[in-house]
């Protein structure tokens, strides 16, 4: 195992850099172009399992879960083009066989053709980032069910009402002279009548709970983007992503202030989490008024897609289209459901390594 150099700081004191790399709690590495590592701290060793001597004897890639090996290699060799690595998620194996989430901090030295690299265990957020997409994901189909059955219902409990009721309508009262047959068809479109005033209640009720799970109100659309972009501020840095903002036409539209903070946020981290490698990720959101409607637009510089292969697909649950790690096929779903929900509509323009457009129409 290679030593590390003294250095004296300004009071004088000597440090040994190599107790840094022993005694971190961190994972820290160094990798050769090679594709091996050539030194290994003991944190790194203990997480995986394997013994120092495994770790260093073996292709850096068997350590690295199967699905992840491709998008891992085209990082490297991006390393490789001196290129630092920053905010890289993977997943490791274990020799137990457990899955553990690595994000990645990698400096390349092509000098000496080795790469600097420390990693921080995120399984526990990732676990969490799959549980709260789950629920939002359950939360958004509960409530579009709920949705169906309200307008399932009013269809199909209406119609045979209102068909009673004519029914009873072209009936001739004056050709019946049984008085208790007169009484019996008076009480039978009572009860029609008392049925659909019922059915129309309910769903008038259906209706005014709807309205209260999602509240519709006048949104200042530039604090809601500015309030995603400061919960996300250590990706945006960390990715170096640059955003280009015009608000000049509107600031303000009525809509839902979480849904749109969703729609946001899901659309810029897919931006970031889609973009080109070696290329500085760049977002452009504008704000457009047509006659009918107000209209966010929202361009990336990323992959893209073929829009003839994915064709009505790419609004759909578990749909992905990139071989990205992270990826759920869950976001662009929840964009979809969050706008459509609400009587606004989104349209896609997109090439490959050439960028993604977003058209997001809100009614006015």
């Amino acid at each position: 195992m290679p030593k590390f150099e003294r250095f004296s700081a300004v009071t004088n004191k000597s440090y040994l850099l190599e107790n840094f790399f022993q005694y971190s709690r961190d994972f820290l590495c160094v990798a050769g172009y090679d594709g091996y590592f050539k030194n290994v701290n003991p944190a790194f060793i203990e997480l995986l399992g394997y013994t120092e001597r495994e770790m260093l004897s073996k292709p850096i890639s068997e350590f690295i879960y199967k699905e992840d090996r491709t998008v891992t290699l085209k990082n490297r060799n991006s390393l490789k083009r001196n290129i630092p690595l920053l905010n890289f998620e993977n997943r490791y194996v274990s020799k137990e066989g457990a899955i553990i989430w690595l994000s990645w901090t990698s400096i390349p030295e092509p000098e000496n053709e080795i790469v600097y690299a420390i990693a921080k265990d995120v399984t526990y957020i990732k676990s969490k980032e799959l549980e709260r997409n789950e629920l939002l994901t359950n939360l958004t189909k509960a409530n579009s069910d709920l949705k169906q059955l309200s307008y399932t219902s009013s269809h199909d409990l209406r119609s045979p009402v209102n068909n009673m009721l004519s029914l009873l309508e072209l009936l001739d009262l004056s050709k019946i002279d049984d008085e208790e047959s007169l009484k019996y068809l008076e009480l039978i479109k009572h009860s029609a009548v008392t049925l659909k005033a019922t059915i129309d209640q309910q769903v008038d009720q259906f209706a005014i709970q709807d309205s209260l799970i999602v509240k519709v109100e006048e949104l200042n659309v530039e604090k809601i983007l500015n309030d995603t972009l400061a919960s996300i501020r250590s990706l945006i840095t960390k990715s170096g992503v640059k955003i280009h903002v015009n608000f000049s036409e509107f600031t303000h539209l009525k809509f839902n202030a979480s849904y749109l903070h969703s729609i946001f946020l899901n659309l810029i981290s897919n931006s970031i989490k889609y973009a080109q490698p070696g290329i500085t990720p760049r977002v452009s959101i504008a704000a457009v008024k047509s006659e009918d409607c107000k209209q966010l637009i929202f361009s990336d510089n990323g992959l893209g897609f073929n829009l003839d292969m994915v064709k009505d697909r790419i609004f759909g649950l578990h749909q992905k289209f990139h071989n990205h790690i992270d990826s759920k096929g869950i976001g662009l779903y929840l964009v979809y459901n969050h706008i459509t929900s609400l009587g606004g509509k989104i349209t896609v323009e997109s090439e490959v390594n050439q960028g993604t457009t977003f058209v997001l129409s809100f009614p006015r």
